[in-house]
């Protein structure tokens, strides 16, 4: 049955998709193929959303080993749970003729009694939620998430799904979700766009090599970025000899506290290794400078200056491994990663290549990994991965909430392994 909004939407939209020309659809190869049926799940979809940056991909299609690839899938309805002053969502639909519904239910449904649709875009990025006492932002990541299972449960079918991101900014919640995917038997995949994103130099963390310790230095805040740089430490940690293991402790720094840790100079002191910085600095391209100065590597009295709330995550892992995340905003602008081999003088070091705005090519390398899971119902990256970064957000957080004191994490004692090949773009 049609409610006020509903009827609303879908007269704003035309009605039908087949109403509209095909060059309105985005159609860029005429494929026959647009045949399945894509649901967009939302918070909020305006310029620079996570929803801008992904959803509009199955609409226009994107860039791909150097041709414009039309997904097979074709977005057939929406939910949006906020509507902003800048909103795309309304005029996306009128321009691609698909209905945004008023709730989840009723968008994989397609205004049905069954499901409808073949897979599910879930995007909880961006919008006004409360904070929790940690500073974390409650996006309904898991709400959302319920309900789409809760269509599953009761139609007694399941679709892929992709979720953006971690999985929650609760721990019993996400691991709720893992296990919700393995129960109703569907593809969940997850995570952010950093692991599959171009490196310089194009080097992955040798498969069965020996870990000893391992950095990422990175922009952005707490509960926010920190996700990403955890992702390119553990998409290079699980592929150490005898795989994920797991994490024991975390300890959260921030402020002083983090200029204390970098005087020690050592991880034992409590600390990290000076040579696992410098590689990181040597690999960024946004390394700043004083004025009139060129590339120069910066003094800590300069970092001091420049970085005005340092963040750091220290990380123990099960088998010894040790891990350190920074967020030095004002010193950097992008994301490297450090990591000390066993038996290696230098450090193995690499650039996570994030193209610029506004074409953010790195999300539709992104989303061809979300494609791939629709199309063949299988996660091209392990789920664990981003079940444990999920965790290490919300363990890094509450230690630094919570006193910066060590935080022992029994939690997340996840177990995984991954096979050789590298999965991040070359082309």
């Amino acid at each position: 049955m049609l409610n006020r909004r509903m009827f609303m939407e879908l007269a704003g939209a035309g009605m039908l998709l087949q109403a509209l020309p095909q060059s309105a659809r985005g159609q860029a190869d005429n494929s026959p193929a647009r045949g399945r049926r894509l649901a967009v799940v939302t918070t909020e979809w305006r310029y620079h959303s996570h929803a801008w940056h992904m959803a509009e991909r199955f609409l226009v299609g994107y860039p791909r080993a150097g041709r414009w690839h039309q997904p097979d899938f074709q977005v057939v309805s929406a939910y949006v749970d906020q509507f902003p002053e800048n909103d795309l969502s309304r005029r996306r639909s009128r321009e691609f003729g698909f209905p945004i519904y008023a709730t989840v239910a009723e968008a994989l449904r397609c205004g049905g009694e069954q499901l409808a649709v073949d897979a599910v875009l879930l995007i909880g990025e961006h919008g006004r939620y409360p904070l929790t006492e940690f500073g974390q932002t409650t996006y309904p990541r898991y709400e959302l998430f319920k309900q789409i299972t809760d269509v599953y449960r009761a139609d007694k079918r399941s679709v892929p799904v992709f979720n953006d991101k971690h999985l929650s900014w609760k721990w019993e919640w996400a691991r709720e979700m893992a296990d919700l995917s393995r129960e109703l038997n569907f593809a969940l995949a997850a995570g952010s766009s950093l692991p599959g994103t171009w490196r310089l130099p194009a080097i992955d963390f040798p498969h069965g090599a020996e870990a000893e310790e391992m950095m990422c230095v990175a922009m952005g805040g707490m509960d926010s970025y920190d996700f990403h740089a955890l992702e390119v430490i553990q998409c290079m940690a699980e592929r150490r000899r005898g795989g994920e293991t797991g994490v024991v402790a975390v300890q959260g720094l921030k402020g002083e506290s983090v200029w204390k840790a970098m005087e020690a100079e050592s991880w034992n002191a409590g600390g990290w290794n000076p040579d696992l910085f410098a590689a990181c600095l040597s690999r960024s391209q946004t390394l700043t400078q004083p004025e009139s100065f060129s590339h120069r590597y910066p003094t800590r009295e300069q970092i001091r200056e420049w970085v005005a709330e340092p963040v750091a995550y220290r990380i123990e892992y099960a088998d010894g491994l040790k891990a350190t995340m920074l967020l030095m905003n004002g010193l950097v602008g992008d994301f490297t990663f450090a990591a000390k081999i066993r038996g290696q003088d230098q450090p193995l070091s690499t650039l996570f290549y994030l193209p610029a705005v506004p074409n953010v090519a790195y999300s539709a390398e992104l989303m061809a990994k979300a494609e791939s899971t629709f199309a063949t119902g299988k996660s091209p990256s392990p789920l664990e991965r981003t079940l444990l970064t999920t965790g290490l957000v919300e363990a890094g957080v509450r230690s630094v909430g919570q006193g910066q004191q060590r935080l022992e994490t029994p939690h997340l004692a996840l177990s995984y392994s991954v096979g050789p090949e590298s999965t991040y773009a070359t082309e």
